[in-house]
């Protein structure tokens, strides 16, 4: 943390952060080169997954105008569903109640969800400078509202992405942001390869390339001695998310193998095969589980052929849940 008079230079901007956190949210535009997506766009993130289904109905969506296929997460509408947050503003703490609906095209809450990667609903939550990451999976209530407690120690803008797919519908990734009243100074990220996480070194190998599915593979070691043992978290050996800087577009990232499938090892390498629309960087979020604990890894990497300028680092690389 900074002193107590850096920490005082942002006094003026406070406000903001205390009372217009999605005013702050939606003013952060498209990442460069990239036409600006109003609050009321539609952007995609589509993903098949995997995984049982539930019971239910959906109320099937009016036909309307072709949506852009483009990254998820960047808006908070999509194909007639809504992701609407109880409370836009959260007070500061580490285990602070968040909830939120998701409507349907009869602008009802949607109860009926397919299971999806071990989970009827993944929520990632994020400072809205990529710090304080966190993968979660609220409960669905009989109200039909979402509700599960977040780390918001930390004063800022945050962004909340929900990854599911409604029974009888297509999978989306729908955004919304929230704020929380404190002391807040942006956090960056110098670009990295490699993440250090509770004694355990992650190595990021592979190119992002623009336009094509890239080979990434995450390698796990601890003491210098390669993990052979990880444990699957969410039906994988990892589970990883990216997220395009400047504009957090959520990016689905696909897992190569299966554990128990006979071939997929157990590590220390994870390979996944993700998709970048843009040139640009990335930052990218590992969850991992060894020992009975799921940590996660945290890498800043460009695309290949891009330049970009290292920033002075304030925040850990890694962290455990």
């Amino acid at each position: 943390m900074n002193t107590a008079a850096k920490l005082s230079a942002y006094g003026a901007a406070l406000a903001l952060v205390a009372g217009g956190g999605w005013a702050i949210g939606t003013a952060v535009g498209p990442f460069a080169g990239q036409a600006a997506v109003a609050a009321t766009g539609t952007p995609g993130g589509e993903d098949t997954g995997h995984g049982d289904t539930h019971r239910g109905t959906v109320a099937e969506a009016v036909p309307g105008p072709a949506e852009p296929d483009q990254p998820g997460g960047l808006a908070s509408s999509r194909g007639g569903y809504t992701l609407t947050p109880t409370a836009t503003t959260l007070a500061p703490g580490e285990d602070q109640p968040f909830s939120f609906t998701i409507t349907g095209p009869d602008g009802q809450p949607v109860t009926a969800f397919d299971v999806e990667h071990e989970k009827r609903m993944h929520l990632i939550v994020v400072r809205r400078d990529t710090s304080g990451f966190q993968h979660v999976h609220p409960e669905l209530g009989q109200d039909g509202a979402w509700r599960v407690p977040l780390d918001v120690a930390r004063g800022g803008s945050y962004r909340v992405f929900a990854d599911f797919k409604p029974t009888g519908g297509a999978a989306l990734t729908l955004g919304a942001d929230f704020a929380v009243p404190g002391s807040f100074e942006p956090v960056s990220h110098q670009p990295s390869r490699e993440s250090v996480v509770d004694g355990y070194r992650v190595r990021l190998d592979g190119d992002l390339v623009p336009g094509q599915s890239s080979k990434v593979t995450l390698t796990v070691d601890r003491g210098g001695v390669p993990v052979t043992d990880l444990q699957p978290y969410l039906g994988a050996y990892g589970h990883l998310v990216a997220l395009r800087g400047g504009d957090l577009a959520y990016l689905h990232v696909h897992p190569e193998g299966t554990p128990g499938d006979g071939v997929t090892a157990a590590g220390p390498s994870v390979t996944f095969f993700a998709e970048v629309p843009t040139a640009g960087t990335y930052r990218l979020f590992l969850d991992f589980q060894h020992g009975g604990t799921v940590r996660t890894a945290e890498f800043t990497v460009a695309t290949a052929g891009t330049q970009v300028a290292a920033p002075q680092p304030h925040a850990a690389d890694g962290h455990g849940h």
